[in-house]
């Protein structure tokens, strides 16, 4: 069984630590995963649905040091995103900011994260993971 988090960045903490004592009292044997572009979608003042870049990140971040600190396993994360370059998605390292939207925005349904910003994501969370991974060897020895 996998269950999927979607709070949106600054409210895992409210709910995803309650949610995962429930499990364990249950005795359930899940993958928890993290998607981290739901709830993080906002109507930009241009009027475009898009997703902020740093919420985001922040979003899988919280998850990731919640299951730390409650001892259990983060076992995925869910990210909508293309190899095209789009302006859906506002910030990262090039910057796509509400005036850029227009750019190029070509999905049909939900913003998605272009290639520079998946890219982009997809090394902070290799950093997040690494750097967990290090504190944990060093507790160890």
């Amino acid at each position: 069984l996998t269950l999927i988090a979607r709070f949106g960045a600054g409210k895992v903490g409210e709910h995803l630590p309650r949610l995962i004592k429930t499990v364990q009292s249950e005795g359930a044997n899940v993958v928890w995963s993290c998607d981290p572009m739901h709830g993080n979608t906002i109507k930009a003042a241009s009027g475009y649905k898009t997703r902020p870049f740093d919420s985001v990140l922040r979003e899988v971040r919280e998850f990731f040091a919640i299951h730390k600190a409650e001892g259990t396993v983060p076992g995925g994360v869910h990210f909508e995103m293309t190899g095209q370059d789009v302006t859906e998605c506002t910030g990262g390292l090039r910057a796509v900011s509400d005036e850029n939207l227009a750019d190029r925005y070509h999905t049909a349904c939900d913003p998605r994260l272009n290639a520079s910003q998946s890219l982009e994501l997809a090394f902070l969370v290799a950093e997040e993971l690494s750097s967990q991974r290090e504190a944990a060897r060093r507790v160890a020895l």
